[in-house]
């Protein structure tokens, strides 16, 4: 097994969710600091960024390009703290409709309900596994950052 994977597991198993945030924004310092010294002069890194459209359940929508969606994270993968991974990419490209909008949920690492903005459920974007664990039949719903989505205009009937 790589060290980089034993290193993220060993974390995993052995730091509470409180200490792995406090070590994550703490990396997450260094990283942009680093960043910031590695810049040229005159030359603009900064990913573009899309803003937000508030959509409600049973809007359509479309799933932006992978690349777009790319474009958008940060780092640690993430936009706001929300990750992309890898196996939404199948959905990237494709017409859905809006199924809830997330106001709130369950973190089940820590086990506390926690408050969302701009997070919504697709209709039919669900996990089936990952490549690094294998096949789940749980069938979780992704959460999609709304910046990821871009609305869909439905022809009159």
């Amino acid at each position: 097994m790589p060290m980089r994977r034993r290193i993220r597991l060993f974390l995993k198993r052995h730091l509470s969710p409180r200490i792995k945030r406090m070590v994550k924004m703490k990396l997450n310092d260094l990283v942009v600091w680093l960043d910031g010294l590695r810049r040229k002069p005159g030359l603009n890194l900064v990913s573009p960024r899309v803003l937000p459209a508030h959509f409600k359940a049973g809007d359509r929508v479309r799933v932006r390009s992978r690349e777009d969606i790319l474009a958008t994270l940060n780092h640690w993968h993430e936009l706001k703290g929300c990750g992309f991974m890898e196996e939404m990419s199948e959905y990237c490209g494709t017409e859905r409709r809006i199924f809830k909008v997330v106001e709130r949920f369950l973190d089940e690492r820590d086990y506390r309900l926690k408050k969302t903005r701009g997070v919504v459920i697709l209709e039919g974007a669900i996990c089936h596994g990952t490549g690094a664990y294998g096949r789940c039949d749980r069938s979780c719903f992704f959460f999609w950052r709304e910046e990821w989505l871009e609305k869909v205009e439905e022809a009159a009937p």
